[in-house]
């Protein structure tokens, strides 16, 4: 993996589960609403503005937390809706922000940014698999059954795919 890679995926590991929780309310409700819950909506921010994004100016990071414009869109969109909802809670308590009439655009913008970089990640993850090499004893072969390397049904011409077992983990029994 290259250092741009690991820099990458380094920091989505924090914005992307800030995002999914930003999308979904029970969640919300049931952990940023607990005051013994170590997370709440100050993680939220610390993470998106701060850390390891910018939400009010995205660009930045594209490459670094963001991997598409799509997601530079997005998160400005959402960094955008966050602010809304803060300039509605003058306490800036948790449940204030949950409860500004614009925090159904927050949960609406997250859940659509949380679905574009999941997809994303598993689209490099998948590219990143592609490039991997898969060992010859993890390979099917075509017309043998267990790990005997018998044919099945005795005919050459079966079209019974099934695992040959390597060598080494093959023994035979006394």
């Amino acid at each position: 993996m290259s250092e741009a890679a690991r820099l990458v995926a380094n920091h989505r590991v924090h914005v992307v589960p800030v995002v999914l929780a930003l999308a979904n309310p029970p969640w919300q409700r049931n952990v940023w609403l607990d005051p013994s819950a170590f997370e709440n909506l100050d993680h939220v921010f610390q993470t998106l503005f701060d850390d390891f994004c910018d939400a009010d100016e995205p660009e930045r990071y594209l490459g670094i937390s963001l991997r598409s414009d799509e997601e530079v869109v997005l998160m400005r969109e959402l960094g955008a809706a966050l602010n809304a909802a803060a300039a509605e809670a003058p306490n800036d308590t948790d449940a204030e922000h949950l409860q500004s009439s614009a925090w159904p655009e927050v949960v609406s913008i997250a859940g659509r940014l949380a679905q574009v970089m999941v997809t994303n990640d598993l689209r490099e993850l998948a590219m990143l698999l592609e490039d991997a090499a898969v060992p010859d004893s993890c390979q099917i072969v075509r017309g043998t059954t267990g790990n005997s390397g018998e044919q099945a049904g005795g005919d050459s011409g079966s079209d019974t795919a099934s695992p040959q077992v390597g060598s080494a983990t093959s023994r035979e029994r006394p």
